[in-house]
């Protein structure tokens, strides 16, 4: 097995030291904390049909629900899904059938079955998992070329999540760019910001 070099060493000691902190402005947490969610399978994106908010979908073993990524709010549950299409394995692109506002289309979910969600937004946001010390994940949300190598903690790239409990499923943006989320298999965190005006 190779050794790592000292400045894999160092990358890792440097990951594996820095705080969480929070996202920086403009995001904003959606939840207190997050949403419980237990056995947690996947998440996707769909666009409020009405309010053109950010929903995400949720899919677990206890059904399907729909949030709104600005509010927090869940505004869909469905807790007998048919057991047909209740996972995004059953599909060949992965996704499961849309509730609430948008019954009636498919929706893309990324999680425990494989799949992913946007790495980087329009306007050069980017977000990236490490796992310095494994099996405990990390996310790293980035802006422009801020790096953990290169820049220092808190001014372009952030720890702003840490895995220690439970098993992470999918990071990353929505379409829009405009919400970030992280799944667990407990919980679901999101960051909301504004639209770009």
């Amino acid at each position: 097995m190779d050794e790592l070099s000292p400045y894999q060493r160092d990358l890792r000691d440097r990951l594996a030291s820095v705080p969480v902190l929070p996202a920086p402005a403009p995001w904003q947490p959606v939840f207190e904390s997050c949403a419980a969610v237990g056995g947690l399978l996947g998440i996707g994106f769909a666009t409020h049909p009405d309010s053109g908010h950010d929903l995400v979908m949720v899919v677990s073993t206890a059904g399907h629900g729909l949030f709104d990524a600005v509010t927090g709010e869940r505004i869909a549950r469905d807790r007998n899904p048919d057991p047909e299409s209740s996972t995004p394995d059953t599909a060949s692109d992965l996704t499961c059938p849309g509730l609430g506002p948008v019954a009636g289309s498919r929706v893309h979910i990324a999680g425990l079955f494989g799949g992913g969600l946007h790495a980087t937004t329009a306007d050069g946001w980017h977000v990236q998992v490490v796992s310095p010390v494994w099996p405990h994940d990390r996310v790293l949300l980035s802006h422009g070329s801020g790096m953990p190598h290169r820049d220092p903690h808190g001014e372009r790239w952030w720890l702003v999540f840490n895995s220690l409990f439970s098993e992470l499923r999918a990071v990353g943006f929505s379409p829009s760019g405009r919400t970030l989320a992280v799944a667990t298999s407990s919980d679901l965190t999101l960051w909301t910001r504004p639209p770009a005006v």
